[in-house]
């Protein structure tokens, strides 16, 4: 009886936790088309979290099991872009080279970008790291 208490309660938290993320999408939306239209809303989503958790406004248990679900189940969101595939073949056919070039190099693009974040975020970490140890002392 525990066990399937702690399996409700666990897919209760995970739901939440996936329409909370939902909302901060959905906010996010509105936020750029009435505010910042050069601004995608997953960005701006994304990065409100991301404020949100560094913060400590948003604790990180607060949004960990849905957001793990979510990237568990990313192949759900590529489904539209495997059926366009497979209903046009014959673009396929006729751009494959020039499409596997743009989807090579934005990848690597999108790669090298995020590489290059987290390498500043990191670094940055480690200043404010050593400025509040210096404050401490």
């Amino acid at each position: 009886m525990a066990t399937h208490f702690m399996a409700v309660k666990q897919t209760l938290m995970t739901v939440s936790q996936v329409v909370l993320l939902s909302a901060v999408w959905v906010g996010a939306s509105w936020l750029s088309g009435q505010f910042l239209p050069e601004v995608p809303a997953g960005i701006l989503g994304m990065s409100l979290v991301l404020a949100a958790l560094w913060l400590g406004w948003l604790p990180l248990d607060w949004c960990r099991s849905g957001a793990r679900w979510l990237l568990a189940e990313m192949l759900l969101f590529f489904i539209p872009a495997v059926v366009a595939v497979v209903q046009y073949p014959q673009v396929i056919a006729a751009a494959g080279v020039r499409i596997a070039l743009v989807i090579l190099l934005s990848t690597m693009m999108v790669m090298a970008a995020t590489s290059f974040a987290v390498d500043l975020s990191y670094r940055l970490e480690l200043v404010w790291r050593r400025r509040w140890r210096h404050r401490e002392v």
